[in-house]
């Protein structure tokens, strides 16, 4: 027997998923939230800042595989032979001489700029606004592979807004390290910062590292930005991994904090979305939708397909950073279920207030009551929404609440509802931001099409594609395109399984993996032809408000 341990850290939680190696069935699975960030510790959302602490991940760590592995029949710990991580990105953080997260410090431990910097966190737009002018500027355009837009998502813009802002910080800080880089090095005793395996899948596509110029950005470009910035590239990388590389084994400490035996081989991480594609089955054609609290979008293309093409406005491609001997490309949406979520909150916010001042009723009653209204929000608002005919409503919105990742990245730019009237409905707002959300996809669908990028089919991971039909037809509306959605529930789980798989040397190369491993598809959405007619005059009209707010409305805060 033998077993491998896919671990999938996302935005709020970890999940471990434990699958036997040789046929992909899943033995256990736990998820456990990072205890600090559901606390709301170390964020400011009305600042656009997203901060976790190191601890959150080391806990989660350590709880998930243990639970995982007390549900999994005796013996199974013995036969794991393969870990692999992947997680949200780009997500860094800055780090001492000895590979250590400044926030694991005692004088740091509770400072914001010291802990991962989340994927979400946008304080860094003048700094990606710098980077992008001083690019088009250069002999080379360093941002000539990742859309040709650098993006305040990324790690350069951060890591250079940080040093800015906190002396303290400045000064101790000697390297810098992704959340995928960390993980496994962390348990490999790998984590000094001049010889950690760093991910070809996040260098590529956020770190502005290519082979043709010798890896990352030359140090004249880094420290004509600032210099601040002066030493950091001799002390990060040249070289990048794909995931089916062994990064090392567990450490005896790792292995007896986790339960686990030294012979555990370790990949190398890479980012949630583009191991989501590889659980999914991806292979070329497939246009693969991870669809969460945003939405990430991917794609794996030969490289006589692709060329010497250069895709504008996407987030990068990068060879080997989904299927190794493949071009990866990657788009997305800043905002998707985020931006249900936000409205639940506005919802929210008068039960929460009314309902708690309340004499009518005892504390407990108040709380109850509270609890069930916020649980069904989202409920009742997809069944009223559902009996609204496409295209009767005035309401349009844009989907532009956290900016926009995809196409041509502008975290500047805020989101809109229209044609609101005294009738307008909360329903009617909902069903509207669905559609915004579906509007986004498609502006990201049309650009990969207008480049000459097959795609031939659709697919969707995550969440929402298993648990909200009523989203995942409009987006089939939207689109004119069926979309199928993956069994698992935690497919970027299963494709850092996969990877891990590989890395132990089950497998010689992913694609046996996922022949051997691959779970599926649970069912398909077809578009309704009259639907996508009708949502195609709407689009027009959902282009033209975004033009009018991103060029008129963007300084507006």
């Amino acid at each position: 027997m033998k077993y491998v341990i896919g671990l999938d850290y996302g935005t709020d939680s970890c999940r471990a998923v434990i699958a036997d190696a040789l046929n992909g069935r899943e033995i256990a699975t736990a998820v456990k939230y990072y205890l600090r960030w559901k606390e709301g510790k170390y964020c400011d959302p009305n600042a656009s800042r997203y901060r976790q602490h190191p601890l959150d991940y080391i806990e989660v760590l350590e709880e998930s595989i243990k639970e995982a592995l007390s549900k999994a029949p005796a013996g199974t710990a013995e036969n794991v032979v393969g870990m692999a991580f992947d997680t949200t990105g780009s997500t860094p953080v800055l780090i001492d001489e000895k590979g250590t997260p400044l926030a694991l410090r005692p004088e740091f431990s509770e400072n914001p700029n010291a802990m991962f910097v989340l994927w979400k966190d946008h304080t860094s737009v003048k700094e990606a606004a710098e980077i992008n002018a001083l690019a088009k500027k250069w002999e080379i355009d360093y941002t000539a592979y990742e859309g040709g837009i650098y993006s305040s998502e990324w790690v350069w813009a951060k890591i250079l807004h940080i040093l800015r802002e906190d002396e303290q910080v400045r000064g101790a800080a000697y390297s810098w390290a992704e959340h995928c880089d960390w993980m496994p090095a962390l348990i490999t005793g790998n984590p000094k910062p001049e010889t950690m395996p760093r991910s070809r899948c996040a260098a590529g596509h956020k770190a502005m590292w290519h082979p043709s110029w010798d890896g990352l950005p030359s140090e004249a470009f880094l420290t004509g930005l600032d210099p601040l910035l002066a030493g950091f590239r001799s002390r990060l990388y040249k070289e990048t991994y794909p995931s089916d590389v062994k990064v090392g084994t567990l450490t005896a400490e790792w292995a007896e904090r986790l339960g686990l035996t030294t012979d555990v081989a370790v990949a190398v991480g890479a980012f949630d979305c583009h191991m989501g594609a590889v659980g999914a089955q991806i292979k070329p054609g497939d246009f693969v939708r991870v669809i969460g609290t945003s939405t990430c979008d991917i794609m794996a293309v030969p490289y006589k397909e692709i060329g010497d093409k250069l895709i504008p406005g996407i987030c990068g491609q990068v060879d080997g950073s989904v299927i190794p001997g493949m071009i990866g490309l990657e788009a997305g949406q800043s905002g998707f279920g985020d931006i249900y979520a936000w409205f639940k909150r506005v919802l929210e916010w008068p039960v929460r207030r009314l309902v708690g001042k309340s004499n009518l009723l005892d504390l407990e009653t108040k709380e109850r009551l509270i609890n069930e209204v916020i649980e069904i929000i989202i409920p009742e608002l997809t069944k009223e929404a559902e009996k609204i005919p496409a295209g009767v409503s005035s309401v349009i919105a844009t989907d532009w609440m956290n900016g926009r990742r995809t196409p041509d990245a502008n975290q500047l730019v805020k989101g809109a509802i229209t044609g609101l009237t005294l009738g307008s409905s909360a329903p009617q707002i909902f069903r509207a931001l669905v559609e915004a959300t579906a509007y986004g996809s498609k502006a990201i669908v049309d650009r990969f099409l207008e480049n000459g990028v097959e795609i031939k089919e659709m697919i969707g991971i995550g969440g929402i594609s298993l648990k909200s039909p009523f989203v995942m037809q409009i987006l089939s509306d939207v689109l004119g395109m069926p979309i199928k959605v993956a069994k698992t529930e935690q497919a970027c789980a299963f494709g850092a399984a996969m990877f891990a798989a590989v890395a132990a040397g089950v497998y010689e190369k992913v694609e046996r993996a996922q022949d051997a491993m691959g779970q599926g598809f649970a069912f398909e959405y077809h578009p309704n032809n009259e639907n996508h007619a009708i949502y195609m005059e709407l689009y027009k009209k959902y282009q033209q408000i975004a033009f009018f707010t991103e060029n008129e409305l963007t300084q507006i805060n």
